[in-house]
């Protein structure tokens, strides 16, 4: 059993006066990219130089304004790479680069020898404020921590008054979520006091959630606390750096937005140290998808993962939010039904906004494509076999037809799983378009003569000719239309003795040159069996009959 007695509940923070919880996301916040710091430190194989630049390009043309570039104090790569950036100009004028720093003089001093050539920056200290590291790590008291946060600033105003370009500041309390908030909000203030913020200057105050300790909520309270506490809110530009050790991250930033935060830093597909940074893409996409401008260019999401994946050397999982191979991907039988409903309906409802259940966006707005949206196993049904055949060859399935034709496929997907769209195509030929005389399909369409009556005469008469088990026949004979003089004339020589239920047609493309599909439901009144037959020709005619011969057949093949 496991031994939950060993951990304590982290405390949760008393605020009754919170108003987050009646609030709405309604615009996108400043997006910070820090993959090319903490997606890069959590990786296996750091990146290299070059593969850091094709990285931070994706992140330029992603439209990402702020984007933190390392730690050029720490290792030559992380410097050199920064040097590459401003030596071969690839900063555009409206991105500004964020590096991060310890509050150390001599760290300090490299980080803005780094930094030459740039006219604006983002300059990020930090150091631990939560009482256990207080306690365990660095064995100081609260005031002492809060002079290295003093400090640290002090060091970096007197040399960014030095410093050509324009400095911005940021503070992060590091392991914020285990700070007593009123400790946090006297260290931040601290900081923002040494720096003489205002709104005109205003710092950059980053509340991470270095360890995911609680339930979203609680981080909401600590943020919109935090935000309520500050003597001049004008002067912070409130950030959020969540982590994602609950599997929370997301929801953790959405609620912390409607606290308030201005700002938010993570990464593509979560990638950081431990479970991860928060999901950058998968909150823009949330907000996408309930009509909100996310800010990033995200129309081609395979195009970001091919980057991502050859850069990183990590996969996207196959069911990650908006970007894994099977998130528009339906396998059950009962939501490809509602899918292919649902696209059905949008169709003929034609408006502008997208409603389709299951699909809570429309794959093709983020690069994805149809085809795979509903894919064939055991576990599909009706729907999805009709879907397919609709979507990938423009056969528009009779609804009586979906259970008939969708119980042949599954018989293949019990015995091999998966059915591919060619196998289903192939095996709809064999089911309803053999038009060949053999042993299982006695009948054989071959040609036909129609003559409407005259005047008062509202009679159709047909010529039929036709092969019955091998043998050539011609029948003349009369009817109401064309499909029942045929079926007439078919009676009168071979006996068969059948009723038309239903019949529908449709075009098979567009244009003059497009053929035509039909589909007859016929029941055999020996047997008392149904079945559907469909027929193609560039003639709707000649496809009627073929249907009509189709569904014979395959009555026969049933006795």
């Amino acid at each position: 059993m496991l031994n939950y007695k060993r951990y304590r509940r982290v405390p949760v923070l008393d605020y009754k006066e919170r108003e987050w919880p009646n609030k709405e996301i309604m615009q996108a916040p400043i997006w910070c990219s820090v993959d090319l710091r903490d997606g890069n430190q959590a990786l296996i194989e750091p990146m290299v130089v070059e593969e850091k630049i094709e990285m931070f390009n994706l992140l330029v043309k992603l439209g990402f304004k702020e984007i933190e570039v390392g730690f050029p104090s720490a290792s030559s790569i992380e410097y050199d790479f920064l040097r590459q950036l401003v030596d071969r100009k690839l900063v555009p004028d409206d991105v500004t680069l964020q590096v991060l720093v310890q509050c150390r003089e001599h760290l300090i001093d490299k980080t803005f020898e780094s930094l030459e050539g740039l006219d604006h920056v983002i300059v990020h200290i930090y150091n631990s404020t939560s009482e256990l590291q207080r306690r365990v790590v660095f064995n100081k008291s609260k005031e002492e921590i809060k002079q290295i946060a003093i400090q640290g600033t002090k060091m970096v105003k007197e040399r960014a008054a030095k410093f050509p370009g324009k400095i911005i500041l940021e503070y992060s309390p590091e392991s914020f979520t285990g700070t007593e908030v009123d400790y946090a909000l006297e260290v931040c203030e601290a900081v923002l006091d040494e720096w003489g913020a205002s709104k005109e200057n205003p710092v950059i105050i980053n509340l991470p959630a270095t360890v995911e300790m609680n339930t979203p909520n609680v981080y909401a309270d600590q943020i919109e606390w935090m935000g309520k506490h500050f003597k001049n809110r004008e002067a912070v530009i409130l950030s959020v750096h969540p982590h994602n050790d609950r599997g929370t991250g997301v929801a953790a930033t959405e609620l912390a937005l409607l606290a308030g935060a201005d700002r938010v830093e993570g990464t593509l597909f979560g990638n950081g140290e431990r479970t991860g940074n928060v999901d950058v893409l998968n909150l823009a996409y949330n907000m996408f998808s309930q009509g909100i401008n996310p800010n990033l260019n995200l129309e081609h999401v395979n195009e970001i993962i091919e980057v991502y994946e050859r850069c990183t050397k990590m996969e996207v999982g196959m069911r990650h939010p908006y970007a894994g191979k099977l998130v528009f991907t339906a396998f059950s039988g009962s939501h490809q039904d509602a899918i292919n409903k649902g696209t059905q309906a949008l169709k003929a409802a034609n408006v502008d906004y997208w409603e389709v259940p299951y699909l809570p966006i429309d794959p093709a707005d983020v690069g994805r494509q149809y085809e795979p949206v509903v894919r064939i196993n055991s576990q599909s049904g009706k729907g999805g076999v009709a879907f397919v055949m609709d979507t990938y060859y423009g056969y528009k399935l009779p609804k009586g037809m979906h259970k008939e034709f969708a119980d042949i496929i599954q018989a293949i997907a019990e015995a091999q799983g998966e059915v591919a769209p060619d196998t289903i195509m192939e095996k709809f030929k064999e089911e309803y378009l053999t038009y060949k005389t053999d042993r299982e399909y006695p009948y054989e369409f071959t040609s036909c003569k129609i003559t409407e009556g005259e005047g008062a005469d509202e009679d159709t008469y047909v010529t039929l000719a036709f092969k019955y088990k091998g043998e050539q026949i011609v029948a003349e004979s009369r009817g109401n239309g064309p499909i029942d003089a045929v079926k007439n004339a078919i009676h009168d020589k071979t006996g068969a003795s059948v009723k038309i239920y239903d019949y529908s047609e449709h075009a098979l493309g567009e244009g003059s040159n497009a053929k035509a599909a039909a589909y007859i439901s016929m029941m055999d009144f020996d047997t008392k069996k149904t079945t559907y037959g469909v027929g193609v020709s560039s003639n709707i005619t000649r496809a009627s009959i073929r249907a009509m011969f189709s569904a014979l057949n395959r009555l026969c093949r049933n006795k």
